[in-house]
Formats: structure tokens, sequence, C-alpha cells
């Protein structure tokens, strides 16, 4: 199994699979119960997530709409469609179904009903309906851009992801997100990033340990950074960052279990890959090491750095500087 993989294997079983972490892009459409689990996400974040983003709209619980309560008929009744506005690749309809069920809850009226369209991870086209809502008009417009902000967001992290994932097509090579996410939005950014294609490196510093430079000095060298995690948490996996082939190698000699190639142009890249499969099942090396690029890795470079033989090109922009995916709820009534 490739490290990646394991370490997130690893984390479910010691988390009695409590852990969504590692879980598939979804193979059915949402279920819309409230008693669902949400497939990839935990149910309880997603009620959590969604409960702190309706207080930021509405205040405090209940919380209140002074608009849509001053001019909506609590009786009202209508019909939403959710809709792409642009070109994308679509994640976050998770979370659609629990803001509906928990801004009902806070009116006191029935939770509208909804019926999906397409699944988390479909391309899709400007115009596409994406879900149906019906029910009482209050909740739908109460709840709209709340639903809007989740799922947009997911969205265009996924569609960025989708990008790479299509770039590197046919390479053998996976593109990878970082601890690089949205505060609090982390469990959502690495689901949209699986949606689109991508594939989740660690969680967060729990998980995997990354030996960096700063590392390095703190713990006086490599063997010695490596053989401190080894006797403190034996469980993990070890990532050594090197940023040149000088530097993998001694990671390699000190028993890393894979590198993080960080900054290297790309000849000096495929020279250090070269180096590496060449120690492989030799001198106690282990007989597949994985190998990871990092650093200024932009999609018109992918293709050319896949090429070098790395199994994971990382890139942090998938969640700190992806745009939304213009999403909207159009009221038919």
């Amino acid at each position: 199994m490739p490290l990646v993989r394991a370490a997130r294997a690893r984390l479910i079983a010691r988390s009695g699979g409590r852990y969504r972490g590692a879980v598939s892009t979804p193979e059915s459409l949402p279920d819309h119960s409230p008693a669902a689990v949400v497939p990839g996400l935990d149910a309880d974040w997603v009620a959590r997530t969604v409960e702190t983003a309706l207080d930021e709209d509405l205040g405090p619980a209940p919380g209140r709409d002074v608009t849509t309560q001053a001019t909506v008929p609590t009786s009202a009744t209508g019909t939403a469609e959710l809709v792409a506005r642009e070109e994308g690749t679509v994640a976050g309809l998770v979370v659609v179904a629990e803001t509906l069920r928990q801004t009902a809850g806070r009116l006191g009226l029935p939770v509208p009903e909804v019926t999906f369209h397409v699944h988390d991870g479909t391309a899709v086209v400007p115009g596409q309906v994406l879900a149906t809502l019906t029910g009482r008009t209050q909740v739908l417009l109460v709840a709209e851009r709340t639903l809007l902000n989740l799922a947009s967001r997911a969205s265009g992290v996924a569609s960025a992801a989708a990008a790479f994932a299509r770039e590197l097509a046919g390479t053998g090579a996976q593109v990878l997100d970082t601890r690089k996410t949205t505060p609090g939005l982390r469990a959502l950014d690495k689901y949209a990033v699986r949606a689109g294609g991508g594939t989740n490196k660690r969680m967060g510093l729990y998980d995997v340990a990354m030996v960096k430079d700063n590392h390095v000095i703190a713990a006086g060298g490599v063997a010695a950074a490596i053989r401190a995690v080894r006797d403190t948490f034996p469980d993990v996996l070890v990532q050594v960052e090197a940023d040149t082939t000088a530097q993998a190698m001694e990671a390699l000699d000190a028993g890393a279990d894979f590198l993080l190639l960080d900054n290297m142009p790309t000849a000096v890249l495929a020279a250090t890959v070269a180096a590496v499969r060449e120690r492989e099942g030799h001198d106690g090396v282990a007989q597949r090491v994985e190998l990871e690029a990092t650093g200024n890795l932009t999609l018109d470079r992918a293709r050319e750095v896949a090429s070098t033989g790395v199994d994971y090109l990382s890139v942090g922009a998938l969640t700190h500087s992806a745009p939304i995916l213009d999403l909207g709820l159009d009221l038919r009534g």
C-alpha cells in the first residue's frame, strides 16, 4: 500500500473508524435524511460547521433574518434550484440538507425536501441544476447564503483539484493537498480535494511526521530528528524535506519513509528521483520510496514535474488560493 494511503489507514484503525479522511468521493447521491451519515465527511462535523455558519449569519441561535421574516409569510411555500453559474467541479452538496434542517429547526418550520441531480465530484456547466429544494420559502431564503458559501467554497477547491488531476492523467503522479486550509474548514477543504480527483496528504500534525529544516536544526541533524520521532511516536510514518539531492540521500540513509523534494528545478528533481530509485532495495533503503515534489507547482508545470518520476505533486494553492465556483439559488415560486 502506498505510504500516503497507509498513513491514513493506520489513523482510521486507531480512531476506531471514526476518522473520515480517507473515504473516497461518494458513489451515490447524498442522502437528505437528517440521520444520514454523509459519505466522506463526519456527520457531526458537518452539523457543527453549519451551526457555526448560521450563528454568524443569523446571530446566536435561534437568530433571525429581519428581511425574510418581515416580507415572507411563514405559510408560503416554494421551489428553489441550486444552479451552477460557471463551469467547474461541484463539491459540498453534502452540506445543503444539513443547512436546511438546522434552519427549519431555528424557525420552527418543516424541513424542505431536497432532490439532488448530480454527485459531488461531477463536472458541471453554466446553468446546470444541481439540486431542487421544495418547502417553506422562509427556510429556503434564510438558508441560502450559508449553503452557498460552503458549497461554493468546496466546489472551487474541487475544481482546482480536478484541473490538476486532468493535467496529470496518464503520468502516474497524483496531486496532493497540504495543511494550508481555511481554519475550521479543513475537513471540507480536503473532502473537496478528493471530490475533484486529488489525494489527501496528512490531515494535521498528528498523523504523519514531516521533518523540515527547522526540525533538523532543533534536533541537531536529520538522523537525530528521525530517531527522535521513531522513539517518541513509533506508530507514525516519517517524511523528510530535502532541497538538494545530497539532502535526499542523507534522509534515505537516516531511514526516512518518504521524501518531500522542495523547490527543485526540474533537472535537479529528475536527477534526485533517479538517485533515489537507484538506491531502492539496497543498503537498508525500502524497496519503494515515495517521492513528493512541492514548491511553485503551477498547472502549466504539472506534467513536466510528473515526468521526473515523482509519485505526488503537493499543491497548497488547491486550498489556499482556489476561487469559489459561482453557484446560485433561484427561487421558482
